[in-house]
């Protein structure tokens, strides 16, 4: 990065992208061949799986269908009521399987953009090879903050239901029930995206630091202070692609409400490239805010320090130590 650690702190919205994407065009050949070999598969079963689930689902709601007009004592009914159960089963497993490979190409690929950029900040000698040899012993940690911060979305919405259900017992559908509602909504998606925010920044700590797990998440949420506002319009920025992306690809191929197979197929390559460009920047843009708010909190980072402990990952794992990768508080004055 060309830019000082004390100055990365007043990066706002637009530097950081215009960092990012320095970043990666600098160092394009690095980043495309980490594109090919983990992001084009995970952009490739983000899109893929929708497909197959609608067609798996549309083949269990059409024999559903036949299903009530068969005779209940006929042979017929009873082979569709098999045939359901076995489909079912299937699409379930299926689901299993898709989140399964989606989670491991995710970790696989936050690792590799995170040490990938770490190592160009401390200008470290860096190949796809090295790279392909450490992401396996990196992964494992970013799976156990990412198990610590599903659990804690898990018993966010639980108690999100719970005092949902109690408004509405209390409130009923009335005109101050449905304020209430609605603001109760607003405060569920802030928390939601504050969740997301924390464990995205977490991740990168997992990497670069000693602490995962639940330890990276309090960090994660201690660091972002400060940098809330910019980490919020990265996400949402992030966020709202995905979703776009996802609407366009549903409507256009896996529902096809346009054209034939012809546009299908163009808007459905347009889809794969827009995605596997959106996770790759929004990888490298989760890694330059961790470093803006080290730097916002006047913690250095002593590049020789990290260097060293990244060059851990080439042998036997050993956790990174965080006092001999911070320096620790640095004078304001700096």
């Amino acid at each position: 990065m060309d830019r000082g650690q004390h100055e990365l702190q007043f990066l706002g919205f637009c530097g950081t992208f215009k960092q990012s994407f320095k970043i990666v065009l600098q160092w394009r050949k690095i980043f495309s061949q980490i594109t090919l070999a983990l992001i084009l598969p995970l952009s490739f079963i983000f899109l893929a799986h929708f497909e197959i689930s609608q067609l798996l689902f549309f083949k269990i709601i059409t024999n559903e269908d036949d299903l009530s007009y068969t005779d209940i004592n006929s042979r017929d009914h009873a082979k569709l009521r098999r045939a359901i159960s076995s489909e079912w089963t299937f699409f379930w497993l299926f689901k299993a399987a898709y989140f399964t490979f989606l989670l491991v190409f995710s970790l696989l690929s936050t690792s590799a953009v995170v040490y990938t950029i770490a190592c160009i900040f401390t200008a470290k000698p860096i190949s796809f090879v090295k790279v392909m040899r450490i992401v396996p012993k990196v992964w494992k940690r970013l799976a156990v903050t990412f198990l610590w911060s599903f659990a804690i979305v898990l018993v966010y919405n639980v108690l999100a239901i719970g005092v949902l259900v109690l408004c509405i017992v209390l409130l009923g559908i009335s005109p101050a029930g449905i304020a209430i509602g609605i603001l109760f909504l607003i405060a569920y998606l802030a928390g939601f995206v504050y969740i997301g925010i924390v464990w995205h920044l977490a991740s990168v700590i997992s990497v670069l630091e000693e602490s995962y797990g639940i330890k990276a998440m309090k960090k994660s949420r201690d660091l972002i202070k400060g940098k809330l506002g910019l980490a919020v319009a990265y996400f949402l920025l992030i966020g709202f692609c995905f979703v776009v992306i996802e609407l366009i690809f549903e409507h256009f191929v896996v529902i096809g409400i346009v054209g034939g197979l012809a546009v299908r197929i163009v808007v459905g390559i347009v889809c794969f490239l827009l995605l596997f460009k959106v996770i790759l920047f929004g990888l490298v843009i989760q890694t330059i805010i961790y470093f803006i708010c080290k730097s916002y909190h006047h913690e250095n980072i002593d590049k020789s320090s990290l260097s060293e402990h990244l060059e851990v990952y080439l042998g036997d794992y050993v956790p990174l130590k965080s006092k001999d990768v911070q320096l620790g508080e640095v004078n304001n004055s700096v």
